[in-house]
Formats: C-alpha cells, sequence, structure tokens
C-alpha cells in the first residue's frame, strides 16, 4: 500500500513536471506555427509513457538507488578504508556512465558526423569504435572525478580550488586538442550529469559527508557533480588528441 501511494503521488508530480514543456510546445504549435498537432493519438501516447516512465525511474531511485549509496558510502567510511572507497567511487562512476543513455546517443551522433566529415571511415566498425572510445575516456573520466572527490571529502580540500585548477587545465589542453573534438567534449560534460549518474552520485557524497565526523552535508556532501562535469572535458580532448596522433 506505501508503494502505491507513493507511486501516485510520484506519478502526480511527474504530470506537473512535464507540463509547462508540454504547454510550451502546444502554445508555439497552435500560435507560431499555426498548424495542428500531428498525430494527436500518438502524442498522447507517448506522453503518457513518458509521465509513467518518469514516475517508475524516480519511484526507483528514491526506493533503492539512493539509500543504496548511501548506505555503502556510510559502510565503507566505518570500515576505514580509504582505498576500497576510492576504488567502489571509481567503478561507480565508470559504470554510471557508461550505461548513461544522453552519453550514448551523443556519442553515436559524434561518431556519424565524424564519418560523413571524412574524420574516420564509414564503416559501422568504425563508427562503433569511435562512439565506443568517446564513452570510454568520459567514463574514465567520471570515475577518476569521483576519487577525487571523495579524497576532497575525506580531507577537507577547498572545492573552489579544485575547480578553479580544473578549468584552467580545460583552458590549457583546449588550446591544444583538434578543433573537431572541443565541441563534442564540452558538451560531453553536461550529457554526462543526467538520469543515472547524478542521483547515485549525489547519494554517495551526501552518505560519505553523513558518516565523516566534523562533515557537513550540506557543504561537503555536494560537489561531486561539479568535477563528474569537468573531467570529462579534459579527458575527451586528450582523446581527441590521442586519435590524432595515432591517425
Amino acid at each position: 500500500m506505501a508503494i502505491g501511494r507513493a507511486f501516485l503521488r510520484q506519478l502526480l508530480a511527474s504530470a506537473l513536471d512535464l507540463a509547462p514543456v508540454l504547454l510550451v510546445i502546444i502554445l508555439f504549435q497552435m500560435g507560431v506555427v499555426r498548424q495542428p498537432l500531428p498525430d494527436l493519438a500518438g502524442l498522447l501516447a507517448g506522453i503518457g509513457l513518458t509521465v509513467a516512465g518518469l514516475t517508475c525511474f524516480v519511484l526507483g531511485l528514491e526506493q533503492a538507488l539512493f539509500p543504496l549509496g548511501e548506505s555503502l558510502a556510510y559502510a565503507f567510511a566505518r570500515k576505514g578504508s580509504l582505498f576500497w572507497l576510492c576504488v567502489f567511487a571509481f567503478c561507480l562512476g565508470f559504470a554510471t556512465t557508461v550505461a548513461e543513455p544522453a552519453l550514448i546517443a551523443v556519442a553515436g551522433q559524434a561518431a556519424e558526423i565524424a564519418a560523413a566529415g571524412g574524420l574516420i571511415a564509414a564503416s559501422p566498425a568504425a563508427q562503433a569504435g569511435y562512439a565506443l572510445g568517446l564513452r570510454l575516456a568520459v567514463a574514465l573520466a567520471v570515475g577518476v572525478a569521483l576519487v577525487v572527490g571523495v579524497l576532497r571529502i575525506v580531507y577537507g580540500w577547498s572545492l573552489a580550488r579544485l575547480m578553479i585548477l580544473g578549468y584552467v587545465a580545460v583552458m590549457a589542453v583546449t588550446g591544444l586538442a583538434p578543433a573537431e573534438i572541443i565541441g563534442i567534449a564540452y558538451d560531453s560534460g553536461g550529457v554526462t550529469t543526467s538520469t543515472i549518474t547524478v542521483p547515485l552520485v549525489t547519494a554517495l557524497g551526501v552518505g560519505l559527508a553523513h558518516s565523516i565526523r566534523g562533515r557537513n552535508p550540506l557543504v561537503d556532501g555536494f560537489g561531486l557533480i561539479a568535477f563528474a562535469s569537468l573531467t570529462p572535458m579534459i579527458f575527451v580532448m586528450l582523446y581527441g588528441i590521442a586519435m590524432q596522433w595515432l591517425g
């Protein structure tokens, strides 16, 4: 019964969250474009599936992934093993990023455009390899970012100083990277921090800050997402530099 009530509450919340987006689309379609909505039945069915899917996803995060991430962080902190905590953070960041739907879509589009521009062969194998390389570079970057973020929480390092150093590194690598990869690299930071990565990473940071004496979960528990969106820019540009040298 509790799950059922939670599902209904989240269903209503998801519908309300989606309503402004639909309102903007309908207003511009009817008021600016001045054309009827195409395939109204299919559109309504798609909206229903979107609301239902968003509801199930958010409810699953609240019921399972958030508590699991916090409990694992707390358990590793209680265990007192910084090594295994860092290994867990790296594996969590790598695995969630590889599975991130937004990154998969962007990597596939980047591979298609690279093939059309003659940067890689137009064969499906070459495009798949290029897209996989991008995904692995971003996943590696997020794994490293979470390790740095965990060390920051444990040792109390300044978030502002680390971010400044990170963006200095971004600017430095930008001057060396091929022009074709820079835009993809900058976008990769945004698509990385999406539906799967953000909830788990946030849960890890908040759980870890809760479990360490003297740490404020509000001050120290957040900030991991900032690292997870910064390091992919550096790693993808390094990937582009490596591809240029190898090519």
